[in-house]
């Protein structure tokens, strides 16, 4: 039972970050590893929607592999020696966070195309175009999260290479509030207001189509449901974390003037909310199903296929 307000962040690691990273990890590895290796080995042809989300399976997997190695440290009270493993693991989880949510923009922004443009005649729903799109969302991700690398370098130096801290406890020559903040607005609130607007964008068309035809356009409402799904996924899982970020970077600033017990409880909310950001893994392959273009079935297919076969072998006739 923690007594003292300052022994709050070493029982929320031990008995809380330890145990959630590995169920997240237990629950999220396996579904993701199930979308890689069904598009892999189940999907002929990719259109530009499965390019999208086998992208983002690819990022939640090599994030959700850092997890293991973080619940074993907690677990046992001790902290990152290795500055390579520091760095990687806050890069991959920082590239993933902020690429997670704007693929799903993109695969917003494809259905949409696709109910407007259903025979796919538009450049953006051709699979080079996906590629393209891939891979400058990926530069730009990667541009937004290079001043964290340089943060954690200096950090460490400070350090001797021995501490490895969290992206709020960072100490640089950047201004590490207004790196927050602007990554918060570019990498998380400008995505959201993407999928708001594909969600809105989608509805109207659909509206548009149901009373040009006079019926409802049911083959297209479950890209809709899902995304506004997904916009209310990030808005719950991400809000908490980023607000709990900037606060608790904001508390350590001299002019905020907060007692240490204050600052204690800052930096608890803040450990709280840290799994919570990182649920998105365990629950983005859910989309990958109902997103994808018949890769359910594809997969289904596949697994029924290898069962029989399994079968026939072990009873032969």
């Amino acid at each position: 039972m923690v007594v003292n307000c300052i022994e709050i962040d070493d029982a929320l690691e031990l008995y809380y970050l330890s145990p959630s990273y590995i169920i997240e990890f237990c629950l999220g590895f396996p579904g993701n590893l199930l979308v890689v290796l069904g598009y892999v080995f189940c999907l002929p042809q990719w259109q530009s929607i499965n390019i999208y989300l086998f992208s983002l399976a690819v990022s939640d997997l090599l994030f959700l592999c850092t997890l293991p190695r973080l619940s074993y440290l907690y677990a046992n009270k001790q902290s990152e020696t290795n500055p390579y493993a520091c760095i990687i693991n806050r890069y991959l989880l920082h590239v993933n966070l902020y690429s997670s949510i704007l693929f799903m923009v993109w695969v917003s922004v494809d259905r949409f195309l696709l109910i407007k443009h259903p025979m796919r005649d538009h450049f953006l729903l051709k699979p080079r175009a996906a590629l393209v799109v891939t891979g400058l969302s990926e530069l730009a991700v990667n541009i937004l999260v290079a001043p964290m690398v340089v943060l954690m370098v200096q950090d460490l130096q400070r350090g001797n290479w021995s501490r490895c801290k969290d992206f709020a406890s960072l100490d640089g020559d950047i201004d590490i509030l207004s790196y927050s903040l602007g990554l918060t607005l570019i990498g998380y609130i400008l995505p959201l207001l993407g999928l708001c607007l594909a969600s809105y964008q989608i509805a109207h068309l659909l509206h548009a189509q149901e009373q040009a035809l006079q019926r409802r356009t049911t083959s297209y409402t479950r890209p809709l449901r899902v995304t506004k799904a997904a916009a209310a996924m990030f808005l719950v899982l991400y809000t908490p974390y980023h607000v709990m970020r900037n606060v608790r970077i904001a508390s350590d600033y001299p002019g905020a003037g907060l007692q240490q017990c204050a600052q204690m409880y800052i930096e608890g909310l803040y450990i709280i909310t840290r799994p919570i950001a990182f649920f998105h893994s365990v629950i983005n392959p859910v989309f990958y199903f109902l997103m994808g273009d018949r890769f359910r079935e594809l997969l289904l297919a596949k697994v029924r296929g290898l069962v029989r076969k399994t079968g026939l072998l072990r009873n032969p006739v």
